[in-house]
């Protein structure tokens, strides 16, 4: 794993790579107590060939700056943080998974590990990579998601932390999911917190809507993460010659939605199978000759070195 200290001056020394193991924190530093930490997550991938890709980590080094900012915390620049992921994939690139099989899951993340016991910024910080084989199927065999609208918990409020990849947003969602999963769900769909009646996004990944040639996805307007895969998506789609809109999706949009799918580096693009919102329970187009199956097999060709990338998104390790 990659690790880079911050010192009290909010510089970052020179990182290096060190064996993968656990790190030794003051019990008052300002991440256990007070939550200041970001996380990011991307992933290597296997090229047919051997070689190894990342795709666009420069947008999680911006997404990390931004976030940064917001936590009241030092960041490695773009440059530190795309070198320290780089040196992280090729000290595990043996942990890559063959084409086609997996990949290679990878946490930067920045911590406030510095001792500090009143309310204020931790004095110093720690930036660190690590990585993890894992499989295609985040969602343990699921053809599509049933998802749940999720009424009594929110995710996010305005002008608060829900656009930003804080360590402090994901505990919250535990209690709503693992609700919804002894239900048999697979996961919940939130609203907004004012009015109730807008999609936002699911626990962990961004919604998106079909309805004919129109793909409607909500604004990253500061409730909802302003996803890497989500980014990608909306650009292929529209090179595909679909029409999408960013902006307010009311829930009632889905009752007569031909597809649904949702997106992230984890779950890449999943296809809804049915939402349930209160008492109706719909179904959605998922499979081959999908919307969903036709922008999936574009991203993932990109990624794997399959389908040209034309966009410069792809960065090779060696």
């Amino acid at each position: 794993m990659y690790v880079m200290k911050c010192s009290r001056d909010g510089s970052f020394e020179e990182g290096e790579v060190n064996p993968y193991g656990n790190i030794q924190l003051s019990p008052s530093a300002g991440v256990l107590n007070y939550g200041q930490g970001l996380f990011e997550g991307l992933k290597s991938y296997r090229k047919e060939d051997g070689g190894v890709l990342l795709f666009r980590p420069e947008l999680n080094a911006k997404r990390m700056m931004m976030g940064a900012e917001r936590m009241c915390m030092p960041c490695p620049s773009l440059h530190q943080f795309v070198e320290a992921v780089k040196q992280t994939a090729l000290a595990n690139k043996r942990w890559v998974p063959p084409h086609g099989k997996g990949t290679l899951y990878m946490r930067p993340m920045l911590l406030g590990t510095g001792a500090v016991l009143g309310l204020a910024p931790a004095p110093e910080y720690t930036f660190l990579v690590y990585a993890s084989p894992v499989s295609d199927d985040y969602f343990k065999g699921s053809g599509g998601l049933n998802l749940y609208v999720e009424e009594e918990y929110d995710r996010s409020a305005r002008l608060g932390t829900g656009g930003v990849k804080s360590i402090c947003n994901y505990a919250p969602a535990l209690k709503a999911m693992g609700r919804a999963k002894s239900r048999g769900f697979s996961d919940v769909l939130y609203l907004d917190s004012v009015e109730k009646k807008n999609l936002e996004e699911a626990s962990a990944c961004n919604v998106f809507v079909v309805k004919g040639n129109v793909i409607s996805t909500p604004a990253a307007r500061g409730t909802i993460l302003p996803g890497v895969t989500r980014k990608s998506i909306i650009e292929i789609a529209r090179d595909h010659g679909y029409q999408v809109e960013e902006g307010v999706v009311p829930v009632d949009q889905l009752l007569d939605a031909d597809e649904v799918f949702c997106t992230g580096t984890a779950v890449v693009v999943a296809p809804v199978d049915t939402i349930t919102y209160r008492d109706q329970r719909v179904q959605y187009k998922t499979g081959v000759g999908s919307v969903t199956s036709e922008l999936y097999s574009t991203l993932v060709g990109i990624q794997r070195g399959v389908v040209e990338d034309k966009k410069g998104w792809t960065v090779e390790i060696s």
